[in-house]
């Protein structure tokens, strides 16, 4: 039976119930060591604030709480909360995906996004997303320009810059309206802006070319001369394979199983004359899928020519294969790459054209104290000694396009250069 009174039991039914009353925890702030910033979880979602420390993540983290209570625990909009450093991560993981030749290794463009947002980030890292404006825009081309870069870098990496907005909106990570105005940003016109020009590509004196000959191996030379004779680029010499030349006709013709162009549907073929097919005799007996010009097999002959050539008999000094280890840390590749056929034409260039000697490196300075002797004067006469004598194999193409428009016209000259076409008359 109840004695109690019934003010007393309204009393106890109005006090709250400790056991069922649920205590209101907010999500902490933690932080990310992977990349040093601070963060909270939100309804499953990361949010992240910026560098862990900092004195404004702790107002932003109080402030993004606060909101999230009074929004009834419903995160803020993602794309009004994703910050530049956020947007720039997952944006990588595109980038690292799509970015790709067929056979799963990386492309140039890797590298060109990665050139193109380092400024972006040095500046605007913490910046949120959706307060990136045109303003911000210009303050980045205007940083670039005082990084000394050209022109052209400095028109291709603010496009690059807005192509990461452009997949921040369809992902819904950016406001569209973000990628809307900065799509108003004009690039830098020619003669317009206090930016550096670069200067046009120009073609290699023969001379230039012929004296590199004595100082590369018989794969380079014959992939500059390829180059000559087919106005090829310098990746498409390089990834040169015996599958992929059709040697049925009297003209050869060469599809490379990857280029500049494949992604927008267009077939390069490159028709290799008589002349050509000689270069190539003696690299083709080998297997139909590997490459006709192979570093590791440069190399190979490479050491059996300084064996050749050795001057101590073999009873003294090493003898071949004594100094190789087990696990190098180096070994020389199946297949050229566009930058270590470069680099094997910008060494011969140093041996054929050594610089004077009071501006040349001398044997054991080491690069830091070259540079430290030389005076400003002396790395400007450097300079200038390098434009004049250095060539990159790009160039190349220009030598063979200057030779068809004096030979047979700029139309010609055009359809060689195409990245759909070229010429089936080339017979030597």
């Amino acid at each position: 039976m109840n004695t109690e009174k019934p003010h007393f039991q309204a009393k106890k039914a109005l006090e709250p119930t400790t056991l069922c009353t649920p205590r209101k925890r907010s999500p902490k702030l933690r932080h990310h060591k992977a990349t040093g910033q601070a963060y909270v979880v939100l309804n499953g979602k990361y949010l992240f604030f910026g560098p862990y420390g900092s004195p404004d993540v702790a107002e932003q983290y109080h402030r993004t709480i606060a909101e999230w209570h009074a929004a009834g625990k419903n995160p803020p909009s993602e794309a009004e909360q994703t910050s530049i450093n956020e947007l720039i991560a997952r944006y990588w993981t595109h980038v690292e995906e799509y970015y790709r030749s067929p056979d799963g290794t990386p492309t140039t463009e890797q590298d060109s996004q990665r050139y193109a947002l380092r400024p972006l980030l040095k500046l605007y890292g913490n910046t949120k997303a959706a307060e990136f404006g045109p303003r911000c825009l210009r303050a980045l081309q205007r940083q670039m320009v005082e990084m000394g870069w050209c022109r052209n870098t400095v028109n291709r990496s603010v496009s690059r810059v807005k192509m990461l907005f452009k997949w921040g909106v369809s992902h819904e990570l950016v406001p569209a309206a973000v990628y809307q105005a900065l799509a108003t940003v004009a690039g830098l016109r020619h003669g317009r802006s206090e930016v550096r020009e670069t200067e046009p590509v120009k073609p290699v004196p023969q001379e230039h070319i012929d004296a590199v000959e004595p100082y590369v191996s018989r794969h380079v030379w014959a992939m500059i001369q390829l180059q000559l004779l087919t106005a090829a680029r310098p990746g498409e010499v390089a990834s040169m394979r015996l599958c992929d030349i059709d040697r049925s006709g009297e003209i050869w013709v060469y599809t490379p199983a990857d280029h500049k162009t494949a992604h927008h549907g267009h077939q390069r073929k490159i028709y290799i004359g008589p002349r050509g097919q000689e270069i190539l005799k003696p690299f083709l007996f080998r297997p139909a899928q590997t490459y006709c010009f192979s570093p590791a097999e440069a190399y190979a002959e490479r050491l059996v020519a300084m064996h050749q050539n050795r001057k101590t008999p073999l009873s003294c000094g090493n003898v071949p294969g004594s100094m190789q280890k087990e696990d190098p840390q180096w070994r020389p590749a199946e297949q050229y790459t566009v930058a270590s056929y470069r680099q094997a034409i910008t060494r011969a260039v140093g041996f054929a054209f050594p610089p004077p000697e009071h501006l040349a490196q001398q044997p054991g300075e080491s690069k830091a104290k070259w540079q430290n002797r030389l005076t400003k004067k002396q790395k400007a006469e450097l300079k200038a000694w390098y434009k004049q004598f250095h060539w990159h194999p790009h160039q190349l193409r220009h030598n063979a396009a200057t030779f068809l428009r004096k030979e047979f016209g700029l139309e010609t000259a055009r359809m060689a250069c195409s990245p759909i076409f070229s010429p089936s008359w080339m017979r030597g």
